[in-house]
């Protein structure tokens, strides 16, 4: 099941540039993929193993910021850890509304003038560990080689997660035929 859409849900179109001085001083020369992150959301669970695996394979090319959306406090460090990651780490909750964000994991990338150029899942299986649907790994691709921005599937562009900034009914696409798993419980 998808996330539900909130009502208050203003959608950010392609494009759109997001001003990130105001959260985090990154130079706007290089594309940035922001890891919209909740510790205690299975489906950000789930989805470490891949993230680490896009951070060690583009980080050369791309600035990497993990977005922490709970209702928990959490240190920067206390991320880094559960990440086991070395990377800038926020906590403004309105950047996931500048970025059109409302459920956890999701990446958004940005260009290297910090246009929206890609805002979705990682992946369609649970784990990320489907090649063929690697949604995020696609975009980020499509962007360094200069290409316009690709279509997606609806399960691309489908939230599918925790909602926020709680994690209360968590979804996560699943490995079915249809990428769509029941809903897990707390």
């Amino acid at each position: 099941m998808p996330t539900p859409v909130p009502e208050t849900y203003k959608p950010v179109k392609t494009g759109t540039v997001i001003a990130l001085n105001n959260f985090v001083n990154l130079p706007a020369k290089k594309p940035v993929l922001l890891h919209f992150f909740n510790p205690d959301c299975p489906c950000s669970r789930f989805n470490k193993a891949h993230f680490k695996s896009l951070v060690r394979h583009y980080s050369p090319q791309v600035d990497f910021v993990v977005v922490v959306q709970s209702s928990k406090r959490w240190s920067v460090a206390d991320i880094q850890r559960k990440l086991d990651l070395n990377l800038p780490v926020l906590f403004d909750k309105t950047l996931a509304t500048a970025c059109g964000v409302y459920s956890t994991p999701q990446a958004v990338l940005l260009d290297d003038q910090h246009r929206l150029y890609y805002r979705g899942n990682y992946n369609r299986s649970r784990y990320c560990t489907d090649e063929k649907t690697s949604y995020a790994k696609r975009a980020l691709n499509e962007l360094l080689q200069r290409n316009s921005v690709p279509v997606f599937d609806r399960i691309a562009l489908t939230a599918y997660g925790c909602s926020l900034p709680y994690c209360e009914n968590e979804y996560s696409p699943g490995d079915n035929q249809h990428g769509l798993s029941a809903q897990h419980s707390r």
